[in-house]
Order: structure tokens, then C-alpha cells, then sequence
């Protein structure tokens, strides 16, 4: 057996499941009755792990190099134990490395670059989504109030805690950033009683929170608009704000701006709530080990990731105060394991709505990340951060005919009454 081979037998039987290798002329490595299959089609899968780049051999599945049978929760032991080490140290950029970054980065997040990229996500096929979202389709971390708790339960619950953390009150003027298929803000409408309006690149997601919206007979108090954040402009700032899953897309180099656009649109004393995903490590805009390029290449081409204590820094550049932050980094493992469950539980219907070979590329794409992803979240290689924030006016607050102490309250118990 050549030496390649033998580093990969070698691996296999030290993995925590039991594996078989099926090699291009037939021969199999590994257990007779494994756990987890995998099928290379081309040699250079067998090089990609044995140098333990799960990345690229995501990569050599969605493109059908190899095959791999098993379930996502096996093919993840096996993914975590090829790992050669944290992903986020391998991640690590020295000072050079941030710079070139921050400099791509301006590039990359252009009004027409960025609208390219959410279509290419957002704007696979709606009925795809369907297939293991809720059923308002919210598409961000789900919060758990209760061990037994269900998604479509628990994502009503994560809109809820939105809505009380930012103190809605009827008839207040709120905005939704990324609206998405419109969960937040039909939910704020409906339970909360807000004049609504949200913002989506998605010509999908546009049209679907278009038809909702008439359907429900809200069209007077709530409306959507298929524009960018750069180029909204209001005649009345708005009370609150939700940015939920949109900053990621922003770009780091772009934080300050985006946050201080956002205080542009809001009133003094108003809240934004910053929903959103965060790095594990300060100094890595996406995972290593070749699972950040696979989620660049394939699931969210222009996404960066972005250190807590960076948001925190460019929110504060942007003219925001930060008066509450949850990190709600277990409630994302939980929530993407039951995304990725759903989608394994309609494999065959989902092959109807993603049809053709890039359909197949795509299905495939999107297992390998809901699973990873969730990895991911459990090993706190990535977290989720929710961040209250407040447009500071200067003044007093009886000068300003604002409630004591702006709008945020003293204490957190009005939050989870």
C-alpha cells in the first residue's frame, strides 16, 4: 500500500465512528460496517483528507468527486476529528494580513456586488426554504426558553424577545433591516402594534413579505422595500430599529459606516437591536481549515465575520451606545441541528424544488453547511451576538421630552417577564 493510503487507513481507524473509504477502482479502506461512507470518485479526495481540509472535501462532494452516506450528525464527528487543529487559530491573520483584508473588503461591498451576493442566497427558491425553516420562514438563531421547546416555538419566542428587549409600543415607527420573509416585522405589527416598514435586497423575499402583508389586510401600517440601506432615506426617523442576520453581510470594513447610517435613521433616545453572527477568535474574518472558503464559494459569497469586541468598537465609532449584549451562541447550535435535521427529513423534496445539476450542487452545499455550521456554534469556533444599542442624544432627558434615563431601562427584568 502506498504511503498515501496508509496515512489515510490510519485515519480512519482512529476516527470516533466507524468509516469506510471506497477507493476510485473499488477497494475499500476501513470498517466493514461503518457509520459513515465515503466514495472517492478521484484520487485528490484521498489527499484532501489526509491532510484534514474538510473544506476542500466539502468541496469534492458538492461537486461530485466523492459521495458520502451517513447521517450530518456522523459526518460531523468524522469532519471535527480530521481537523488538524482549531479552526479559528488556523484562521489567525498578523497585522499585514488584516489590511490587505480590510482593503478587499471595501472592494467586495459595493450597492451592486452586495445585491449580487443576497440574491445568490436568498433568492435560491423560496419553497426550498420552506422545506425546513418555521413557518414564519425565519431564516437567524431561534431562542430556547425551555429544554422541550420546538423551533417554529422557539422562533417565535427569539421575535418576542426582539420586540421586548427593544420595547415596542404601539404606533412607534419601526424598521426592519434584512427583513427577510418579514417574521420580525409582521410579528411586530401584529403583537406589538408598530407602524412597520423593512428592507430586503431579495427580489424573492420582496415579493413573498409583499403578499403576506395583503393577505393579513396590513397594507396601511406595514410595508417592504427592495433597496439598500445606503439608499433609504426617510422624512421621519424611525423609533426602532432591528438588524437581524445583516451586518455579516456588511463587511468589517464597513461596520462604522453601516452602524452610523443606522443612527442616522433613528431618533435621539431611539433602539437598534444588532441580531447577528460573531467570530470566535478577534482576529479571524472567517474560519480555516478551508471551511470559511467553502461557505465563501458556495453558501455566502461576500459574508465576514467579526469579533464581539470589534462590533462593539465600530458601533461605538458609529455613535451608538451598547447598553445590553446577550451572547446566544448554544441557542444557534440547537436551532441550525433542527434546520439540518428538517432538511435531512425531506431529502426527496427537496431534490423536486432544486432540480437539474446545480440544483444537486446546491442541496448538497447546503447540508454540508447547516450541519458544519452547527458544529461550528457548538465548539464556539463562531457565536451569536444580540446587541441593544441607543442613538445617545445630548442634553437632559426632561429637556428632550424623553423617558428617565433615554429609553433603556435601569434593570432587565422587563425582558424576560
Amino acid at each position: 500500500m502506498n504511503p498515501l493510503l496508509s496515512s489515510v487507513e490510519k485515519k480512519l481507524l482512529a476516527l470516533p465512528v466507524r468509516v469506510s473509504l471506497v477507493l476510485p477502482h473499488g477497494k475499500r479502506l476501513g470498517h466493514e460496517q461503518p457509520d459513515v461512507t465515503f466514495v472517492a470518485r478521484e484520487s485528490l479526495t484521498l489527499a484532501n483528507m489526509a491532510s484534514g481540509d474538510v473544506g476542500l472535501i466539502g468541496e469534492d462532494y458538492v461537486e461530485g468527486r466523492c459521495d458520502i452516506q451517513g447521517t450530518m450528525r456522523n459526518v460531523m464527528k468524522v469532519a471535527e476529528a480530521l481537523l488538524p487543529g482549531s479552526p479559528v487559530d488556523a484562521a489567525r491573520v498578523g497585522w499585514l494580513t488584516t489590511i490587505v483584508g480590510r482593503l478587499i473588503s471595501v472592494w467586495r461591498h459595493s450597492i451592486e456586488r452586495d445585491a449580487r451576493h443576497i440574491e445568490f442566497h436568498y433568492d435560491l427558491s423560496d419553497d426550498f426554504y420552506g422545506l425546513w425553516l418555521d413557518p414564519h420562514r425565519v431564516y437567524s438563531c431561534a431562542y430556547y426558553p425551555q429544554p422541550d421547546t420546538g423551533l417554529a416555538q422557539a422562533q417565535e419566542a427569539k421575535l418576542d424577545l426582539i420586540c421586548r428587549k427593544l420595547r415596542l409600543q404601539p404606533g412607534e415607527r419601526f424598521l426592519d433591516v434584512g427583513a427577510g420573509w418579514g417574521g420580525l416585522l409582521l410579528w411586530a405589527a401584529e403583537h406589538y402594534g408598530v407602524d412597520a416598514t423593512g428592507i430586503t435586497l431579495s427580489h424573492n423575499q420582496h415579493a413573498h413579505v409583499t403578499r403576506v402583508i395583503e393577505q393579513k389586510g396590513l397594507s396601511a401600517r406595514v410595508r417592504v422595500q427592495l433597496i439598500d440601506y445606503r439608499k433609504l432615506d426617510v422624512k421621519q426617523p424611525f423609533d426602532k430599529i432591528a438588524s437581524v442576520g445583516m451586518f455579516e453581510h456588511v463587511g468589517r470594513a464597513q461596520l462604522t459606516e453601516y452602524f452610523a447610517r443606522l443612527r442616522t435613521l433613528l431618533r435621539p433616545g431611539g433602539l437598534i437591536m444588532n441580531h447577528g453572527i460573531t467570530a470566535g477568535g478577534v482576529y479571524n474574518p472567517q474560519l480555516g481549515c478551508g471551511l470559511g472558503d467553502f461557505i465563501e464559494k458556495y453558501i455566502f459569497p461576500g459574508g465576514e465575520l467579526t469579533h464581539i469586541g470589534h462590533v462593539l468598537a465600530n458601533m461605538a465609532d458609529g455613535g451608538l451606545e451598547a447598553v445590553d449584549v446577550e451572547n446566544l451562541r448554544p441557542h444557534y447550535a440547537r436551532t441550525l441541528w433542527a434546520w439540518s435535521d428538517a432538511l435531512e427529513s425531506q431529502l426527496d423534496a427537496a431534490t423536486l424544488v432544486l432540480p437539474g445539476e446545480q440544483g444537486v450542487r446546491a442541496l448538497r452545499a447546503y447540508r454540508l453547511y447547516l450541519a458544519g455550521c452547527a458544529m461550528g456554534f457548538e465548539h464556539g469556533w463562531v457565536a451569536l451576538h444580540q446587541i441593544l444599542a441607543q442613538h445617545t442624544p445630548t442634553g437632559r432627558a426632561d429637556e428632550l421630552d424623553l423617558p428617565g434615563d433615554l429609553a433603556y431601562p435601569w434593570r432587565r427584568s422587563y425582558i424576560y417577564v
